[in-house]
């Protein structure tokens, strides 16, 4: 117990414990390190036996060179200098003059994206995102049902923040997970639930998995509230059947769990076997608009087609909640006033593109269309070259931006990340990156089952350099294995 005299100035020992004891591998140790490196690089002298680093650890298109829509782009452009709306000029447009213009008014009499919004973000941006979601869907959202959040992670966290309510409170979360979840859950002072994902099943979801995560967490006292289900999956990269679904929401209807319904890359699928569908879609055809069941959706414009990861948009959906829950929410967000307006923006660009008639739908549609499908051509790629590695086997990319393969790391190799005090996968992840200036995320800061050992990697390098870029990797993990199998 800490003592109420203190005597010194505040110590790392004197912080929030449950700040210190939430971990978020993505910006770990490994990338820490990345970082030093390429300071290191730019000195002409350094040691290293490649001149850059190569950023795979986190879902950052275009820090790896991506290239934003052209369209939205000029929108933003023309909403923070109105004067590109509001005349003509050879570098906006008339239908994103006519967008930005449309954009500004709603803010209000002395329009700025400069200003404060409402705290659930602007009414024109809310009744794009409800268009949208009606035309995805098929079932109407109220306004007062939407929020437009800074990311998809801010409206997580506050949900989180609202609905677990004492230290009893379990949240779901599949292993392997994105790790924004536990360390939120850390935070929350609730408890992690984990429920485990089938890999020799392509990443399923088991009903009976969930169930029995389910009923061991009760019969420990646990008040199991959550369900978070991460569709596309990240870092697994399966997309989920729909009868998979279905038998998600009745086990969800059946012990009164809420679902979050994480479907930040349903712009992300390579495989039309397995298309996207939302909960809130497959919640409507079952009939279940009069039951128990509560989802609440997210969306960001930083995955997809979009990468628009700096502009911090996104925005989430209420469906089953009754009022007073939604305004507590809205008190909860108007404490931070608003998310941020050109995030607002982006997010109405993203449910509510340029449509065919339009000056710039012909651009857009080829900017697109050569985006999803240069990401389908890599995810085809990583998981092809990394299954004919020896000791290292992949499931098929269907969805999101990244590869989860499990690696054989021999025993020799794991008793030497011992000795360092490291897990073998985070001992692997370090060697990799100081002989490549490759840099992954080890599977243990997702989670994996007992055993097992595995690394996320995106498939977001460009195209002319991802060949190369599994080149290096195929080479260091052969001689690794080697080195410690022999």
């Amino acid at each position: 117990e800490k003592k109420m005299d203190r005597t010194t100035p505040i110590l790392h020992e004197h912080l929030n414990e449950k700040i210190v004891r939430a971990e978020y591998a993505v910006r770990g140790d490994v990338v820490k390190k990345a970082g030093q490196i390429a300071e290191e690089l730019k000195n002409p002298n350094h040691t290293y036996p490649f001149q850059k680093t190569v950023m795979c650890n986190i879902g950052n298109p275009q820090a790896l060179g991506q290239k934003p829509i052209t369209f939205f782009r000029q929108v933003i452009a023309a909403c923070n200098y109105p004067p590109l709306a509001y005349q003509e000029n050879e570098f906006i447009p008339a239908d994103a003059r006519r967008r930005a213009i449309e954009i500004l008014t709603s803010i209000g009499q002395k329009p700025s994206v400069g200003a404060y919004t409402h705290s659930q973000g602007l009414e024109c941006v809310r009744k794009d995102i409800a268009s949208f979601l009606l035309n995805r869907d098929g079932i109407p959202s109220s306004l007062e049902n939407i929020f437009v959040t800074d990311g998809a992670s801010s409206a997580v966290k506050a949900c989180l923040q609202l609905f677990c309510a004492h230290p009893s409170v379990g949240v779901l979360i599949p292993i392997p997970q994105y790790p924004l979840y536990s360390a939120s859950v850390t935070i929350c002072d609730a408890h992690m639930v984990p429920y485990y994902l089938c890999e020799e099943d392509g990443w399923a979801i088991h009903s009976n998995e969930l169930e029995n995560s389910i009923n061991k967490a009760k019969s420990e006292g646990i008040d199991v509230r959550i369900l978070c289900v991460i569709n596309p999956g990240n870092p697994t990269g399966q997309c989920l059947p729909i009868e998979n679904m279905k038998k998600i929401l009745e086990i969800c209807q059946k012990n009164n769990i809420i679902i979050f319904a994480d479907e930040v890359y349903q712009e992300n699928v390579y495989d039309q076997s397995t298309p996207f569908h939302s909960f809130r879609k497959v919640y409507h055809e079952m009939g279940l608009e009069s039951s128990n069941v509560q989802i609440v959706s997210f969306h960001s414009t930083s995955k997809g087609v979009l990468g628009e990861c700096g502009y911090r948009g996104g925005f989430m959906e209420f469906t089953g909640f009754e009022k007073k829950i939604i305004e507590e929410m809205y008190k909860l967000m108007s404490i931070s006033l608003c998310s941020n307006v050109n995030g607002q923006v982006m997010v109405s660009l993203m449910v509510n593109p340029p449509k065919l008639g339009d000056e710039s739908y012909s651009l857009y549609k080829q900017e697109v269309q050569d985006l999803h499908d240069s990401l389908k051509r890599r995810a085809l790629l990583v998981s092809e070259v990394l299954n004919k590695i020896e000791g290292i086997k992949c499931n098929p990319i269907s969805g999101a931006l990244y590869a989860f393969p499990q690696i054989e790391i021999p025993p020799k190799a794991v008793e030497e990340a011992n000795k360092l005090k490291k897990s073998a996968d985070l001992f692997f992840a370090t060697e990799l990156l100081n002989s490549t200036g490759i840099c992954i995320v080890p599977g243990s800061g997702f989670g994996q089952k007992d055993g097992t050992w595995h690394f996320r990697t995106t498939i977001l390098p460009p195209e002319d350099e991802m060949s190369l870029v599994l080149k290096n990797l195929s080479e260091f993990y052969t001689n690794f294995r080697n080195k410690y199998l022999n």
